[in-house]
Order: structure tokens, then C-alpha cells, then sequence
């Protein structure tokens, strides 16, 4: 299977936390890691307009794939803040349990950018094997 890239963007609302879950679940089809990235973007997405400028009037927020024949990366760009995404632990009584949940699910996670603007990525190994077949469906 060829590696590819594919990103869109979206109006840093509400509402397109559900068009980014679409995104996901319409351009990966039947890879193996489905359920896991659509649950990942979703908590990036929703940082991104809860937490960021992209929920601004006229913000957006952007959602990346890039796909390998063994991993696949996924990107949530947003329009930066004053805060710095951060990893809460169970027990804290501030909000940011969705990057606990990322950081669970993924193989690998960060973060870079600034207060200008940042990307919040989750890496997912694949079965290079369980995707070929999976694409073959």
C-alpha cells in the first residue's frame, strides 16, 4: 500500500468535531485503527475550539492524515493560545483528561508550535499485513 496525505480544514466550532470524526472514519474506511483515530481527532478537535484562538469568529482548525503501510499519523492544527496543551492525570480537577485519553491510545504523541499556533499529533502503528487485507475489503 502506497503512503498518502491528506488534510481539511474546518470552522472552529462545535459542529465540526463531528465533520472531523467524518473525515476520519470516511477516508480511512477499513484500517485497523479506525475506532482509535476517530476517538483521537475527536479530543483534538475539541481542544482546538475549546481551548484555542480557532474558536474565534472566523477560526478554523485544520485535521491532517498521513498514512503509511505501518502507522498512521494524525495532525489537529490549530490557531494557538496562551496555554500549552498538557497531559492531566486522573484526580486533577482541571479539565485535559482528552490528551490522558490520547496518550492512551496512541503509540506515540506531542505537541509543537506556539501561542501563534500549534499541531497536536497522535502517531498509530498499523499491522502492515492486517491493512493490506483490510484494504483489499
Amino acid at each position: 500500500m502506497p503512503a498518502w496525505r491528506l488534510s481539511r480544514h474546518f470552522l472552529g466550532r462545535p459542529a465540526s468535531v463531528t465533520e472531523a470524526r467524518r473525515f476520519i472514519t470516511t477516508t480511512l474506511g477499513t484500517w485497523p485503527v479506525i475506532e482509535s483515530a476517530e476517538l483521537i481527532v475527536s479530543e483534538l478537535a475539541t481542544n482546538a475550539v475549546r481551548h484555542t484562538a480557532s474558536a474565534r469568529f472566523g477560526g478554523k482548525f485544520t485535521v491532517s492524515i498521513q498514512a503509511e503501510p505501518d502507522q498512521v499519523w494524525l495532525g489537529v492544527v490549530d490557531e494557538g493560545g496562551p496555554e500549552v496543551p498538557r497531559l492531566v492525570r486522573p484526580g486533577d480537577d482541571e479539565g485535559g483528561r482528552g490528551l490522558l485519553l490520547v496518550a492512551n491510545l496512541a503509540d506515540n504523541w506531542g505537541v509543537y508550535g506556539n501561542h501563534t499556533g500549534r499541531t497536536v499529533w497522535a502517531l498509530l502503528k498499523v499491522d502492515p499485513i492486517a491493512a493490506a487485507q483490510a484494504a483489499c475489503r
